[in-house]
């Protein structure tokens, strides 16, 4: 059974799934950051000092824990905030979904908002993320908005792209909401 389950795993990587990925428009590219515009998103956020437990609230929502029952598709990229006492976790809602049909989380601690349309700059950078890499393409980032005098309104946050078990071509982000017309 253990080699049946690994083995399913592994055909995971190889498979090619198609999952819808959050809309945007790159707007101009400095060096390797590209500013966007990304139009208005629904999103669920969950807060939590265990980064697991964000995941999993998350996770169980979109699996039908919600006032309709209804399960929704995941999609990339899924974004996490690093605060003083854990993060903020969340993931964006396919398309489909506006303030008029959007389920209600049944979890007091998930918030379903309405993302407003933002101007970004974001960086990318493979493998998996991890501290390191966070604190290294986020100073890249913020460094290269400064030169080039563009106002930076927040923190930055991480963008992750692939499931835990996809092994090669991964992607993640950093991505900081920006002052830009």
């Amino acid at each position: 059974m253990f080699r049946l389950f690994l083995f399913i795993l592994f055909l995971k990587n190889f498979i090619v799934l198609q999952i819808e990925t959050q809309d945007y428009r790159v707007i101009d590219k400095i060096d390797n950051v590209e500013i966007r515009f990304y139009p208005s998103v629904m999103k669920v956020k969950s807060f939590s000092i265990l980064d697991n437990g964000n995941f999993s609230s998350l996770f169980r929502y979109i699996s039908g824990f919600n006032d309709q029952k209804k399960k929704i598709a995941m999609t990339t990229p899924v974004y996490i905030e690093k605060i003083n006492r854990g993060s903020i976790m969340e993931f964006v809602l396919p398309k489909k979904y506006s303030l008029n049909n959007t389920p209600i989380a049944k979890n007091s601690d998930l918030q379903v908002y309405q993302k407003k349309e933002v101007y970004c700059a974001s960086i990318s950078y493979g493998g998996y993320t991890n501290e390191q890499k966070e604190k290294y393409f986020g100073s890249k980032l913020l460094n290269i908005l400064e030169l080039n005098s563009i106002k930076t309104l927040g923190k930055p946050k991480i963008l992750v792209y692939n499931s835990p078990y996809k092994f090669f071509n991964r992607k993640n982000e950093i991505l900081v909401e920006v002052d830009y017309k």
